[in-house]
This record gives structure tokens, C-alpha cells and sequence, in this order.
């Protein structure tokens, strides 16, 4: 298992040390603090963790929906009994406030729930036959070993989205969290052990992308990748999987916008805006990166959202007080702060924030300032690349035409955000807001019910509910005669 700070991964229900004898540190981004070692696999450690998961998929494939259900459930009860050190390591690890944290372990408690409460869900249909007596069943049969590859920004939550759904479907699975942020997920892993899953049915396997993600995308007995991550690294992961013609399932980049009507309840609004933006730093998908505000409204609204904005505490994500914590690694704070530079060089305004946050606390770890800008217009970067972070880019728009049509300048599809009380407009959005997720009067959150996807450099496939649960299985048509 673990050694003091020291993790060896999590193959074959055990835990193996790397093949390369090198370990990974991992850091506190509030604190600079080093938390962990963990181990740094290579295509050694993806050969043995594949090796082991194809072993175990015949036998879990043959066990009753309800039997792996009991596992999942199982799985589950100990991620709630586990709950508040589970919240703790994200935010240790990843930074976010605890009070956020302990809603990503939720979210993920209810994403195992749900996957265990449909495994019998998958159903087949079955079709009369041109012949006497035919039947032509369409059955629903696991892919076999899935590969899972998981984002930084919800260490947890982004893990269980992917081993719940591919084992209760009867498939293998093994998974490379994000090296900046393992340990919730090595966390979990004890909780498989605990919960007495088959061995080499659930494999988590630690290390950077070229050493691990490549080997696991590219090899030949991984039927099924899944993926959260940026665009640029989907697009690589579907090239690399043609080579096999395996399915991919990409949740990658958003760049929501977030759309203010004349006749939107603007304190609503402006509460879900800034909690769109902020939750997390803004290292949300889903998070409002750009927000359009009709110019009737748009006045009130800007000094509402300024004096929102104001009001945000940033510092100790342990501080229930807080509320914004650090960015994930320096990397991604001087990013950001480049692209509010290079607003401000098209043009735009910075009314709050726009500067890396220091002295006392903040010297220790790698803070951001929430960021507002004005005089934002819709040719400048900042509306068209996703941020990740806490700025807020604030745009006037003349009507609901004007407003669509800014949003839909994207080349990205995931989600929007629509305030207002008109049906007729909330109608058209249906037909023509060019975005796989609305969130319509409310702010930001998914559900495990729902279904997570998006259009366009936003993905392929999609995650969560009845259709996310699908796509872990494969159909096969039998034409049956007696």
C-alpha cells in the first residue's frame, strides 16, 4: 500500500512498487508543502495493470448485474464512512475550499450510487425475424478493459465518474489520475481493496502522460478510452487510438457563456455568475467564461457583480471562511495571468484582481487574484480561449439575437447559462444555443442523473445517467432459430 508518504500503485489488488524505482512529488499548491511520493509508472506498470484487468474481465463479465451492484454499493458506503478525509486530501492536494471538496465527494458518492442502482438497467431488445419463429435479439455486452485517464480539478469526483459506470457494466478498468493530484484517488483504491473487489478488476496506475497515458491509450488490449482533459490532449488521444480503432469518449474544454436577459432576477444572476466563475478558481469545465449581459440591465448588473466579486475570500482552503483558494501549480497561474495580459493589450479593463496574490499566506503558495474585466469585446482571445481560472471577461449585448450569436462564436460546445423569464426565448435556446449542458435560471453543478457532454472541440460521447452508463457497453445482434 503506502509507506509513510510514499504510494506504490494499485495493480492486481496490490500494491506494487514502479518499474522504474522513481516516485513523483506531490505538492500542496496553498502551501508549497510536500504532502506525498507516489510512484512513477511507465509502459511496464500499464503492461501489468492491463494484463491484469484482461485476466479478471471473463469472470467479472459473467457475475449478475445485482452481484456487481453489491460491490459498487459496498464501494459506496465506505466513500461516505471516508468522507471527510477524502474531502481533506483534495483540498490538500488540489486546493480547492474544503466546503467544495466535501460537495465533490458527494457528487462522487452519488455517481457510484447511481452506477450501482442501473446495473440492471441494460437492457436488450428483442425483434421479430423475417423466418418462423426468428427473434432478433440486440443484447448489451461489455467492451472489456477500459483505459480511464482523469483531469486535476476534481481528483475524486473524475475517478469514480469512470470506474463506476465501466464495472458496473461488467468491464475492467485502469485508470492514470492526474500526477499533479493522485492521492484522492490511490485513496480510493484502499476503499476498493477494503470493499473486496476481484483482483485486477479496478488497476490505478500513477505517472505523466507520455510515461503512462500514451501507453495505456495506445495498447492493444484497452477496448475503450475515457478521458478528461483539455482539447489539445483529446485530440492526440483520438489519433493515438485509430491505430486499434478503439472508441474514445472525450470530455475536454469549455468556454461557457453565461447569458443575462433585460428581464433576468439580476441578484440571481449575479450570485450564479460569480459562483460559476469562481468555485475552484475557475478550474471548472463547466465554469462561466464569458458572460453576456443585455444592455438594458447590464449597468446594474456590473456593479452589482464588482461589489460581489469584492466580497470573494481568497486564502486557507482549510478556512470555512474562504472562499477561493489557490490555483492548481505555477504553470497555471503565470497562464492565466498571460491572457489577462493580453486582454488588457486588445483593450480590455481590469476592474479587480488581474495580478498574482502576495505577502503572508500567499507567498507560500501560488494565488490569484478574482479578476474582473470590462471593455471586453468578442475579437479579443480571452472570449474565444478557455481560462481556467479566476477572471471574468463581462460583455454587453443589444438583444437575445445578439446574444446567441456571440455565444455561438465558439469552437467549443460544452455548456451555457441562460437567466431569464421569457418561455419563448428559453424555447429558442433549445433549438439553437449551440451547447451540449444549459444550465437555465441556476448556476453551475451537474447531476449523476444527468448527462455530461458536449458539442463541437468539446468532446465526443458524454458522461453520467442512463446514456453515460451506455456507453460502457457494446451491442451484439443475435438472429435466433430454434
Amino acid at each position: 500500500m503506502s509507506t509513510g508518504t510514499t504510494w506504490n500503485q494499485f495493480i492486481n489488488n496490490a500494491w506494487v512498487k514502479p518499474a522504474s524505482g522513481s516516485y513523483l512529488s506531490v505538492e500542496n499548491p496553498a502551501t508549497g508543502e510536500k504532502l506525498a511520493e507516489v510512484a512513477k509508472g511507465d509502459v511496464k506498470d500499464v503492461d501489468r495493470a492491463v494484463a491484469a484487468a484482461k485476466a479478471a474481465f471473463a469472470a467479472w463479465a459473467r457475475k449478475t448485474a445485482s452481484e456487481r451492484a453489491d460491490y459498487l454499493y459496498a464501494l459506496n458506503r465506505l466513500v461516505e464512512r471516508d468522507k471527510e478525509e477524502l474531502a481533506a486530501t483534495i483540498t490538500a492536494e488540489m486546493g480547492k475550499p474544503l466546503k467544495e471538496a466535501r460537495v465533490e465527494v458527494g457528487f462522487a458518492i452519488g455517481l457510484i450510487r447511481f452506477a450501482a442502482e442501473n446495473t440492471r438497467r441494460l437492457q436488450g431488445e428483442i425483434i421479430p425475424g423475417e423466418m418462423v419463429d426468428e427473434k432478433i435479439l440486440i443484447d448489451r455486452v461489455p467492451h472489456g478493459v477500459i483505459g480511464g485517464i482523469a483531469a486535476w480539478n476534481f481528483p475524486l469526483a473524475l475517478t469514480a465518474r469512470k470506474i463506476a459506470p465501466a464495472v458496473a457494466a461488467g468491464n475492467t478498468i485502469v485508470i492514470k489520475p492526474h500526477e499533479l493530484t493522485p492521492l484522492a484517488s490511490l485513496k480510493l483504491a484502499k476503499l476498493v481493496e477494503e470493499a473486496k473487489f476481484p483482483a485486477g478488476v479496478i488497476n490505478i496506475v500513477t505517472g505523466d502522460g507520455p510515461d503512462v497515458g500514451v501507453p495505456l491509450v495506445a495498447h492493444k488490449d484497452t477496448k475503450l478510452i475515457t478521458m478528461t482533459g483539455s482539447t489539445p490532449a483529446g485530440k492526440k488521444i483520438m489519433a493515438a487510438a485509430a491505430e486499434h480503432l478503439k472508441e474514445v469518449r472525450l470530455e475536454l474544454g469549455g468556454k461557457a457563456p453565461f447569458i443575462v436577459m433585460d428581464d433576468a432576477d439580476i441578484d440571481q444572476a449575479v450570485e450564479a455568475a460569480v459562483s460559476a466563475r469562481f468555485s475552484n478558481s475557475g478550474q471548472v469545465c463547466t465554469c462561466n467564461e464569458r458572460t453576456y449581459v443585455h444592455e438594458g440591465v447590464y449597468d446594474a448588473f456590473a456593479a452589482k457583480l464588482r461589489d460581489r466579486i469584492a466580497k470573494l475570500k481568497v486564502g486557507d482552503p482549510t478556512d470555512p471562511a474562504t472562499d477561493m483558494g489557490p490555483k492548481v501549480s505555477l504553470a497555471e497561474l503565470k497562464k492565466v495571468h498571460e491572457m489577462v495580459e493580453k486582454a488588457v493589450s486588445q483593450g480590455a479593463r481590469v476592474e479587480l484582481g488581474g495580478k498574482r496574490l502576495e505577502g503572508g499566506v500567499y507567498d507560500k503558495g501560488v494565488f490569484y487574484a478574482p479578476t474582473l474585466l470590462t471593455g471586453v469585446t468578442q475579437d479579443m482571445d480571452i472570449v474565444h480561449n478557455e481560462i481556467f481560472g479566476p477572471v471574468l471577461p463581462l460583455l454587453r449585448v443589444k438583444d437575445f439575437d445578439d446574444a446567441l450569436e456571440k455565444a455561438n462564436d465558439c469552437r467549443y460546445g460544452l455548456s451555457a447559462y441562460l437567466f431569464t423569464k421569457d418561455l419563448g426565448n428559453i424555447l429558442r435556446m433549445t433549438r439553437e444555443l449551440e451547447f451540449g449542458e444549459v444550465y437555465v435560471n441556476r448556476g453551475a453543478g451537474e447531476e449523476p442523473q444527468g448527462f455530461h457532454h458536449g458539442y463541437k472541440e468539446s468532446g465526443l460521447g458524454g458522461e453520467d445517467g442512463q446514456h453515460g452508463l451506455e456507453a460502457y457497453v457494446q451491442t451484439k445482434t443475435i438472429y435466433l432459430n430454434a
